[in-house]
C-alpha cells in the first residue's frame, strides 16, 4: 500500500480510528505510548543485559541491531 498524500493519511487515519471507535487523536497517542523510541530501546537493551551480568559492549549493541533489522526485512519492513 503506498500513501501519496497527507489527506490520504488523515482519511486511513480516521478510517482506523472509527473502525476501533476512537479518534484520530486517541489511536496516535496509543501508538506512541506502544511504540519505544530509539533512545528508549537502547536503555531497556542495557537494563535487560545488565540483569544476567553481560557486559554491553559496541559488539553485542551491533549484534542486537542487526538481529532487528533482520526481524524487520523478514516482517516486510514492519516496526519489529
Amino acid at each position: 500500500m503506498s500513501i501519496k498524500t497527507s489527506e490520504e493519511v488523515r482519511d486511513r487515519l480516521r478510517i482506523l480510528a472509527d473502525e476501533r471507535g476512537t479518534t484520530i487523536t486517541e489511536l496516535l497517542e496509543e501508538l506512541a505510548a506502544r511504540e519505544p523510541t530509539a533512545a528508549e530501546r537502547a536503555q531497556r537493551a542495557l537494563e535487560a543485559a545488565s540483569e544476567p551480568g553481560v557486559e554491553c559492549t559496541g559488539q553485542l549493541e551491533q549484534a542486537g541491531q542487526d538481529a532487528w533489522a533482520e526481524i524487520r526485512a523478514r516482517q516486510g519492513g514492519a516496526a519489529a
